[in-house]
């Protein structure tokens, strides 16, 4: 199969089961999400889900948040992994926002890439979530699902995931394709026991065709 006919087949197929795709995160405002996302590397939604509520009642504005300390709020986050370097990362980051945005997140990637905590997947979440960038975070099931898939090639890194996938979906849909992606990995193509059996994406997934439908074969 072509890459061309793969990802037709797989963006056709999302397009019509999955119209809607949004991120699972709570938030009411940028600086919400972009808190919610620094809290969410190598941590589950639904766990920064559950530590949200109370941290944003403590600490309701970039200012608020810029004028307290890492030790003020690493208790609100200590269920969250890696707490420490958290709370320090939203404490500069707030600050620095306050400061240098006038407590306004910054639109542009690259002035959002400056804030402590903030690295290219999470400025593109934060770009694709709030102002429709046409740009493709890569997280863990993104990165895992398109490798399996057969989307991306011999990506041994995130940014060369990101690129292929760039490179090979309509420029508008990168905002609801990275969604799509993550959403499917998170339910249907989990990282130990992929869910086959349930998957509509069969027909073009390389992973399927390598391994199970090769393997019923036999």
């Amino acid at each position: 199969m072509t890459t061309k006919a793969r990802y037709a087949g797989v963006i056709e197929w999302f397009q019509s089961h999955m119209p809607v795709a949004e991120s699972e995160l709570h938030y009411g405002n940028p600086y919400e999400l972009l808190v919610s996302v620094i809290l969410s590397a190598q941590c589950t939604d639904k766990r920064v889900n559950m530590t949200t509520p109370a941290l944003f009642a403590a600490f309701p504005t970039p200012q608020a948040m810029a004028q307290a300390t890492p030790e003020e709020i690493y208790p609100y986050i200590k269920s969250i992994s890696y707490p420490n370097n958290k709370a320090r990362n939203l404490a500069g980051m707030a600050r620095m926002l306050c400061e240098e945005f006038g407590g306004e997140v910054p639109s542009d990637l690259d002035q959002l890439r400056r804030l402590p905590g903030v690295g290219r997947k999470t400025a593109n979440v934060v770009g694709a979530v709030i102002w429709q960038k046409e740009v493709m975070p890569v997280d863990t099931h993104v990165f895992r699902v398109s490798a399996r898939i057969g989307l991306s090639r011999n990506a041994k890194t995130p940014l060369q995931t990101e690129l292929q996938l760039e490179k090979n979906i309509p420029s508008h849909l990168l905002p609801l394709a990275h969604h799509w992606l993550i959403l499917h990995g998170r339910y249907v193509c989990i990282a130990r026991a992929p869910k086959c059996g349930e998957c509509g994406l069969t027909p073009w997934c390389k992973y399927y065709a390598e391994t199970v439908a090769k393997g019923a074969a036999k």
